[in-house]
């Protein structure tokens, strides 16, 4: 056989011909062009992607929500060392701040190089080798399920701290607030960015508005909420040490997780999408870095110490605005927002897992989009995972947090140290400052996944370890099953010129009727020869209605064979199976279709009326034989209309 180019998405399925075009940009070969879109015409599904605004709050609520645990977690691993601790906050944070503009600086980089989405999986792939960019997809996949779990609970757990009633019916709060999410999702993203908008705004203005009231203030507002809580500062401790410090930096680059999740949606963006995107990184990055150094400077101001059972970010707010009416403002919007977090990877994790499929990685039905452009299947099973995760840790957020952000931090490294290589071989202008700023965000996150796995490994961050690779594995498994699936059907080979062959169909009856006439029609016009089949029983309550048969088919005489097949059991799919493998081993040169006529409802309920009897016969032909299968169907109108197929 010639060889012809084998497409690199779905090895059973044609490329989808909306979107294809040869590798120099100009149309495929043979293919029509006169009715193809120019590049300046508009979009039929604009409407269904995002803007740089609904961008910013479709896909940057976790990274937004961060800010409620980010500056905690530095206060927390500092407080180890008592006041002289707490003193290194904002060298910490200014840190994790020059990190950030690293990595949107890099991301800017990635969507402009990678407009169709994937992020570190995609620079992996092009510029690290496959196993590499598996490792760095399994990593995102990890951080994005976790995401959504733990920004459930983090939500519920501030809801439940507010309202303690709540406390033992955390867990079906939990899956609520996760089937809402989904629901919002399943009609589109842009109308889950839609829905966060007000959620979004609410939340960035009140922090704000706390970090600009706070720095004009001298002293503390209120100290209420603090009032009577333990403090968990070390006593009599006076040094610092370089491992403290990076234990610190560590766990505050747990707000960064979230800055990945735009770089790896770009084709959720209207065109021109790159462009969209960057904006929302880079508005992403600005807001997320102002804030944390905002509340890094009020933690210093006020001297702030943490207590047991008290947020930083709820003292701060105490501190800035007093104990009043803004306060819960800013708790409300800061339970909402950490709820709707999981937000940012509905928006991203279904994209990367269509990115997958198509390059034979995971099933390829999670590439397919509805009408909506939203990959449904994608959505879904995000939503199956997290749930189970839910249940897993009883809606308990301290269960899940020594998971979190592990992935995200090696996901980081690769796409850094993939963009070093990009720069290396495209040598533009001024590659040599971009390399060696991407080549220190490589080393910063390198160092900080090492750190966060270790410091986390006891306390389950063993499991991530664990499923990494597992995850990498099963990308492998689905690619071999792909690639023995292509070679069975000759995919990229030129087959042999079609020709004729005597065509049997097979049609199983059980009684005359309209559906019986229309399905020897139908089958007289698909084949050379024709043949009807029962299946009858030895039982004598079964003997009247197959005599029956036979005798109404004898007056009816529609010129087509009646075969019976007799049955030993009730079964009705193996014995019409059977007699088709008996057919292709005494006729192999016959071409047998079985038709298999029903009959559909007029309405919906009505289809737990039907027996089922299609289903089965069509089940047993294709689990036992490799004859085609027609599915007949049978419309049966409202009264006053006749049946129509």
């Amino acid at each position: 056989m010639s060889m012809v180019s084998q497409p690199d998405s779905r090895p059973e399925e044609p490329p989808d011909t909306a979107t294809e075009t040869a590798a120099n940009g100009e149309p495929p070969v043979g293919r029509p062009t006169s009715d193809a879109p120019g590049p300046d015409a508009p979009d039929p599904d604009a409407r269904h992607r995002l803007t740089a605004l609904q961008g910013l709050a479709a896909l940057s609520l976790d990274a937004m929500a961060s800010v409620a645990y980010g500056p905690e977690s530095i206060v927390l691993v500092l407080a180890a060392a008592g006041s002289y601790g707490l003193g290194f906050t904002l060298p910490v944070t200014l840190a994790i701040a020059a990190l950030l503009a690293v990595l949107v600086a890099s991301y800017r980089q990635v969507i402009a190089a990678f407009p169709n989405g994937g992020g570190s999986y995609a620079v992996a792939r092009t510029h690290l080798g496959r196993r590499t960019a598996l490792v760095a997809a399994a990593s995102l996949i990890l951080d994005y399920v976790l995401n959504v779990a733990v920004s459930v609970t983090a939500g519920v757990a501030a809801l439940t701290s507010a309202f303690p009633a709540l406390y033992d019916d955390r867990l079906w709060i939990c899956l609520a607030v996760l089937v809402l999410i989904t629901a919002i999702n399943l009609r589109g993203i842009v109308e889950s960015a839609k829905a966060f908008i007000v959620p979004t705004a609410v939340f960035i203005a009140a922090i704000l508005t706390m970090v600009v009231v706070g720095l004009f203030r001298d002293a503390p507002a209120s100290t209420v909420t603090a009032d009577g809580h333990a403090s968990v500062l070390a006593h009599n401790a006076t040094a610092v040490g370089a491992l403290l410090l990076l234990k610190a930096f560590a766990s505050g680059c747990s707000a960064l997780t979230g800055v990945e999740a735009v770089a790896n949606a770009v084709p959720a963006f209207r065109a021109p999408a790159p462009k969209r995107a960057q904006r929302t990184e880079a508005a992403l990055g600005v807001l997320l870095g102002v804030m944390l150094i905002g509340l890094s400077l009020l933690i210093g101001r006020f001297h702030l110490q943490p207590v047991e059972g008290v947020t930083v970010l709820a003292q701060l707010a105490d501190a800035s605005l007093g104990h009043n009416w803004a306060f819960y403002v800013v708790q409300f919007a800061t339970m909402v927002l950490l709820a709707l977090a999981a937000n940012t990877s509905f928006g991203g994790l279904p994209v990367l897992m269509g990115l997958l499929a198509r390059d034979n990685y995971l099933p390829h039905v999670f590439g397919l989009k509805a009408d909506r452009q939203v990959h449904r299947h994608g959505v879904l099973a995000l939503a199956a995972v997290a749930a189970a995760l839910l249940v897993f840790s009883g809606g308990d957020v301290n269960t899940l947090v020594p998971l979190f952000a592990i992935g995200v931090f090696v996901g980081f490294t690769i796409c850094q140290v993939g963009m070093v290589r990009h720069w290396r071989g495209e040598r533009s202008p001024g590659w040599r400052a971009k390399a060696a700023l991407n080549g220190f965000g490589a080393l910063l996150t390198g160092v900080s996944a090492v750190i966060v796995t270790a410091t986390k490994l006891t306390e389950g961050a063993w499991l991530i370890v664990v499923a990494l690779p597992l995850l990498v594995l099963t990308f492998e498994a689905v690619h071999r099953a792909y690639a023995r699936i292509a070679e069975r059907l000759g995919l990229g080979r030129v087959p042999e010129p079609p020709c004729a062959a005597h065509s049997l169909v097979i049609v199983p009856v059980s009684h005359l009727s309209l559906l019986t006439s229309e399905a020897l029609n139908a089958a007289v016009s698909l084949g050379n020869e024709v043949v009807a089949v029962t299946v009858t029983h030895h039982a004598p309550e079964d003997r009247p209605d197959a005599e029956a048969l036979r005798r109404d088919w004898e007056l009816w005489n529609p010129g087509v064979e009646l075969l019976e097949l007799p049955s030993p059991t009730r079964s009705i799919g193996r014995p019409i199976a059977d007699y088709v493998r008996d057919l292709a081993t005494r006729r192999p040169g016959t071409r047998v279709t079985v038709l298999i006529p029903e009959a559909e409802p007029a309405h919906v309920w009505q289809r737990l009326l039907q027996n089922q009897r299609g289903a089965v016969v069509a089940h047993a032909v294709r689990r036992n034989t490799d004859a085609a299968i027609c599915r007949l169907r049978f419309r049966l109108e409202p009264a006053g209309r006749g049946g129509r197929r």
